[in-house]
């Protein structure tokens, strides 16, 4: 079996290529066979895994870097049995892993990950394109795009809601769209869709506080448009998965394919963190379409909450 580790020079505060480096050589140490590829630009770790991954023979893959080039080495692997993934947190956000809860810290070395159990993980396919965590449209999509602007004076969650502020109190915040939840169709003027096949966004917010990664649904969260009072109280709950405290104006459901169509130009799409744009967004569930492994008793579902804890 080979294990290769796709590095990110570029993620995080610092390069820690050194650091992904010395962990492959312990691994080929324990006689492993090891290989480590720098990332040049974006796209490139979703074309080497892909290429690695179609060579043939059982292969791991090891993304180090953020959100990013996890979704970059998920979209190259997807539907090859032959090929598992597993990632080294080394970016900002790192939302991906706090689905895994207490378990999260494990991940920062190979060592307890080479030999972990393999699962296969869900995902949302955005118009050809895959998410592990949450694709979300509007509101929180154009915040998502602009939140590098404040990374460099905030983090995580901070930097998120700096950009919140900015696009919430200087910009048009509400859509026309239609909608469509496994073909029941909706129109009128939303803020935000989050679809969730995950927990976590912008640096810890939370839609679904239900939403499993193995579970063959995807959670949508609708939030109709609102006064901007309103919504201020409304996003805090929002962040906590607690979105049901409001719903006269958040439907929240589950369904295997949104479809929304925007009446009023491009939509922006955010997919585990990478913005893409257009004016029709089809939403489907891709069921265990991932293999992903990770340390001995690590749970993708270790911080869902149960929906009779909710509603």
């Amino acid at each position: 079996m080979r294990h290769i580790f796709i590095i990110n020079p570029a993620a995080g505060k610092r390069n820690c290529t050194a650091e992904i480096m010395a962990m492959a050589k312990r691994l080929t140490a324990r006689g492993l066979k090891t290989e480590c590829i720098l990332t040049k630009s974006p796209g490139h770790a979703q074309e080497t895994a892909a290429a690695a991954a179609a060579a043939g023979g059982p292969v791991r893959f090891y993304a180090c870097g953020g959100d990013g080039t996890v979704n970059e080495v998920a979209n190259g692997i997807a539907g090859q049995d032959c090929a598992a993934m597993t990632c080294i947190p080394v970016g900002t956000g790192n939302d991906f892993l706090k689905n895994f809860g207490d378990a999260a810290p494990l991940f920062a070395s190979a060592e307890n990950l080479f030999d972990g159990p393999q699962f296969p993980l869900d995902a949302i396919d955005c118009n050809g394109r895959l998410a592990l965590t949450v694709a979300c449209a509007g509101l929180d999509a154009q915040v998502a795009e602009d939140v590098h602007r404040y990374g460099g004076l905030l983090k995580g969650q901070g930097s998120y809601i700096a950009s919140l502020a900015v696009n919430f109190f200087s910009r048009s915040y509400s859509h026309r769209w239609t909608v469509a939840l496994d073909g029941e169709r909706a129109s009128g003027d939303y803020i935000l869709a989050a679809v969730c096949n995950g927990r976590y966004y912008g640096g810890g917010f939370m839609p679904s506080a239900e939403a499993r990664m193995d579970d063959g649904v995807l959670h949508t969260v609708l939030v109709r448009r609102v006064d901007r009072l309103t919504f201020l109280r409304l996003v805090g709950d929002y962040a906590k998965g607690c979105a049901y405290r409001y719903p006269e104006v958040v439907r929240r459901s589950t369904a295997r394919e949104v479809v929304i169509e925007s009446r009023d130009g491009e939509i922006v799409i955010c997919l585990d963190g990478e913005t893409v744009h257009s004016r029709r967004v089809a939403l489907r569930l891709s069921e265990k379409r991932v293999n992903f492994f990770g340390p001995e008793g690590c749970d993708p579902n270790a911080t869902c909450r149960a929906p009779e804890d909710i509603n």
